[in-house]
């Protein structure tokens, strides 16, 4: 039987449909995991890289900026006068060679200062420390031995170095009033400063160091002098203490003829 042209169309529509129909049923079973699916397109990155934000400070690294310019150090000792007025400190004495010396150009220009001695150079030279007291200056105590780890040691053993320091500073000028402690190293510890401070002593660190005993290899005497000058006179501001050595420290003392005139044209110059 011959099928006319409309019906043979038909049934070609039909079949077609049913392929169609097939292979939707077919793709509905297969698993999932077996199908390949479009991948998301992802763009590639900038060839630009932005940088990376800083990390914030932490509390610790806020609360010590704060504290240093409020004039706290470390352990809370005193870091600058509190006055508009500036200090000058010279530690690790008596020295018998440069010890007088400061003392004469500190009284030819009429400054006091503050001497941080220690305990067995006292015991050594306690004439130095009777013109020291008689030349109006600062007593401060700096150890015995000038011990940079004496905060890690026991109470009894930091409140014991102490008070040999201070006996054999009385003993060389009795009656002397010692109104300081400074850690060698600036090395305070809350510990340190509240033993100081229970033995009528306040503790005492720096605004300025301008690292006078710093000689590196092949830096002249000249040399060594312009760059104590030059970091005293850069550094210092108003209420500033200034950290210098007296003790065998000749180009400090040679250095302290320029600065003395220069920051006594500039500031108030105080004993503490």
């Amino acid at each position: 039987m011959r099928l006319s042209q409309s019906k043979k169309l038909v049934l070609f529509g039909v079949a077609l449909l049913m392929v169609g129909l097939a292979g939707r049923a077919f793709a509905d079973t297969t698993p999932a995991d077996t199908r390949t699916e479009a991948k998301p397109v992802v763009s590639a990155p900038s060839a630009t890289k932005k940088p990376k934000p800083k990390p914030s400070p932490s509390k610790k690294a806020v609360a010590k900026k704060v504290s240093a310019k409020k004039g706290v150090g470390p352990g809370g000792s005193k870091m600058t006068t509190g006055t508009k007025a500036v200090a000058l400190t010279f530690d690790d004495g008596p020295d018998p060679r440069q010890t007088p010396q400061i003392l004469k150009l500190l009284a030819k220009n009429k400054v006091h200062a503050t001497f941080c001695l220690v305990g067995r150079n006292v015991q050594k030279h306690p004439e130095l420390v009777r013109q020291i007291v008689a030349g109006g200056h600062t007593l401060c105590n700096h150890t015995w031995s000038h011990d940079l780890k004496l905060g890690k040691k026991t109470t009894a053993q930091i409140k014991a170095d102490m008070a040999r320091t201070n006996a054999a500073i009385r003993k060389a000028a009795p009656g002397a009033k010692i109104k300081y402690f400074r850690a060698p190293g600036g090395n305070f510890t809350p510990a340190v400063v509240s033993i100081a401070k229970s033995m009528g002593m306040g503790s005492l660190y720096w605004k300025v160091d301008p690292r006078d005993w710093d000689h590196p290899k092949g830096e002249t005497h000249a040399q060594h002098r312009t760059k104590v000058i030059w970091r005293v006179e850069h550094n210092t501001h108003a209420g500033a203490i200034v950290l210098s050595h007296d003790y065998a420290q000749p180009d400090t003392i040679a250095a302290y003829r320029t600065l003395v005139p220069w920051l006594k044209k500039r500031y108030s110059l105080t004993g503490l």
